[in-house]
């Protein structure tokens, strides 16, 4: 039994020196073959493209103040208004009676008055004379007062029945389009609950975008430049059209969204043909200002990884893997935002074979790459 186990043992010594032997005859991996190009800082105009929403500068939903049944419409469907102008009336009948009501109120409460002061007056003379008890004197006055207070209700009772017959008319707030009616003559409306259509401004415009905090502070200082800023900077897109007029900033929102890392962006645009709508969805299209300095290099030297980009660079004989962070793409090229320097030079070709610290070998016989 000894001796089995003895000669199991040499042959298993025998067979992890035999591997071992191969291995050592095997070697390290041969370098992996691979094209490079010199990183380069490029002239290339380019512009940073995201994705918009045209929305109204001012926007309100028309609901009426007092409740009852239209009884007139004053425009056109998707009309433009003038501020003031009138659009619907509602039934003001029964706040007509309600105000002829409380107007008179009114003049019995100042008929009341009037008597309690002369009752007042002739008391008070009275009681020089000597001739009333105090008390009734005390009790002249008090109606007085009351009286007085009974007509400042009446009076406020007839302004507030007052502003309800104003609210039979409903007026255009401002300057703007309308939509289309959501009532129609003789419907029954709830006030505050009903909405009657919505009026918004149309010249001009406003555009909506969302950018990344990295780019608040460029953003902020186009902002601040105003009218200063080159006319082309900002445009917007529908599919292969782009709207003929440039835009300027509006406003960069107070705060970023602690959540996506963005801040939304509201340019305004002219609109006197009226062709922007609300609602409609487009591209915003902003001029990169820092083009002549943009590091632009072959798309395909580009590797993802779980949602995150790299590039190889070349060390030596070996590569290292570096993250980057993209920007925009340019036919076959791509710009690199962050993560490359000028001069270095990294792998175009044969990046799925590498890992991270590869041999390579510089193919000379490739074609070079082409300039960005």
């Amino acid at each position: 039994m000894i001796v089995i186990l003895m000669a199991a043992g040499i042959m298993l010594l025998s067979a992890c020196g035999a591997k071992n032997a191969n291995k050592q005859q095997q070697g390290p991996p041969p370098p992996v073959s691979v094209a490079v190009a010199k990183v380069e800082k490029t002239d290339a105009p380019f512009y940073d493209e995201y994705p918009a929403t045209v929305t109204a500068l001012n926007q309100i939903d028309l609901r009426p103040q007092v409740s009852g049944y239209i009884t007139g419409l004053y425009f056109k469907d998707g009309d433009r208004v003038r501020k003031g102008q009138k659009l619907y009336s509602i039934d003001q009948q029964q706040y007509e009676a309600n105000y002829q009501q409380a107007q008179a109120n009114v003049q019995v409460q100042e008929t009341n008055l009037l008597k309690a002061q002369k009752d007042a007056d002739r008391y008070h003379m009275l009681d020089k004379q000597d001739a009333i008890a105090k008390q009734q004197v005390d009790y002249a006055d008090a109606s007085l007062e009351a009286a007085k207070k009974q007509l400042e209700a009446a009076k406020a009772n007839m302004r507030a029945v007052q502003t309800s017959v104003r609210y039979t008319t409903i007026e255009a707030p401002f300057d703007g389009t309308i939509g289309i009616s959501a009532v129609k003559l003789g419907g029954a409306v709830t006030a505050g609950q009903t909405i009657l259509n919505t009026v918004s401004t149309d010249n001009p415009i406003a555009v909506d975008f969302s950018v990344d905090q990295r780019d608040l502070y460029r953003f902020t200082t186009l902002q601040q430049k105003g009218s200063r800023a080159k006319d082309s900077a900002f445009r917007v897109a529908f599919g292969t059209d782009v709207y003929p007029y440039p835009g300027t900033i509006y406003l960069v929102d107070r705060a970023v969204d602690a959540q996506s890392g963005t801040i939304k962006t509201r340019l305004m645009f002219p609109n006197p043909n009226y062709v922007l709508k609300p609602g409609m969805s487009g591209v915003v299209r902003v001029l990169n200002d820092v083009s002549a300095n943009s590091v632009v290099i072959p798309y395909k030297a580009i590797t993802e990884q779980l949602g995150e980009f790299f590039v190889y660079v070349v060390n030596g004989d070996k590569v290292t893997q570096r993250k980057v962070i993209m920007g925009k793409q340019l036919g076959n090229k791509i710009v690199v935002r962050d993560g490359l320097k000028d001069g270095e030079v990294i792998v175009t070709e044969g990046t799925q074979k590498l890992r991270e610290g590869s041999s390579i070998k510089i193919d000379e016989g490739k074609p070079a790459q082409p300039k960005a």
